[in-house]
């Protein structure tokens, strides 16, 4: 069975609209997918040298949140998902909810609590997301909340988080989300036709 990497960032729309697929992809085509965690901007700044597009005004109208937010909606209405854009209503630290998912993925967990973190960013209406927030998370999927909690401070996560950092961009990850396949990387949820493309053709 193919194994194809999907590095995803918890708190990146793309992601959560790109993870949607994921099912449909494993069914048609015997795959499976390992799901890497990263922070969005730590990620696009490894990999550029240290910059980002999100750094000040935004470089290209793809980038201004306004129109990020018309497309995905987009997006969720052609995949039949709901969508709630977190831009200007959800408070949360990235990095945290990153260290969260690294935290799952050394308890084995990573895709159930990836998805349940995801819709509490993106599906429903809260207002902030923290720290204290993410222990009922991990028990809602049947995660031991005591050593979740534990993990979260631990010093393996954070050193567990850039290696999966490091793997990503030492494979050619320059964004969010990304399906590493072999030594090809597709980039983006709007390119997941060239995904079935390459896994149709590789059968």
């Amino acid at each position: 069975m193919t194994t194809i990497d999907f590095v995803f960032g918890v708190s990146s729309r793309y992601s959560y609209l790109a993870a949607s697929q994921l099912p449909k992809l494993a069914a048609d085509y015997g795959v499976a997918f390992r799901w890497r965690p990263v922070t969005t901007i730590a990620l696009i700044r490894q990999a550029r040298g240290g910059t980002s597009p999100f750094d000040g005004a935004p470089p290209a109208m793809q980038y201004d949140f306004k129109w990020r937010r018309q497309d995905a909606e987009a997006w969720a209405d052609l995949y039949g998902i709901p969508f709630n854009e977190p831009h200007g209503r959800l408070k949360y630290d990235a990095a945290e909810l990153n260290l969260a998912c690294v935290a799952a993925d050394l308890m084995g967990a990573t895709e159930a609590f990836a998805r349940a973190l995801a819709a509490e960013v993106f599906v429903t209406h809260r207002k902030t997301l923290g720290r204290e927030d993410l222990p009922g998370i991990a028990a809602g999927i049947g995660l031991d909340a005591a050593r979740f909690t534990a993990l979260l401070d631990a010093p393996e996560t954070k050193a567990a988080a850039q290696a999966i950092q490091d793997e990503a961009v030492s494979k050619g990850v320059f964004g969010v989300p990304s399906f590493v396949v072999g030594a090809r990387v597709i980039w983006g949820n709007d390119r997941i036709p060239l995904l079935r493309h390459l896994l149709e053709t590789r059968r």
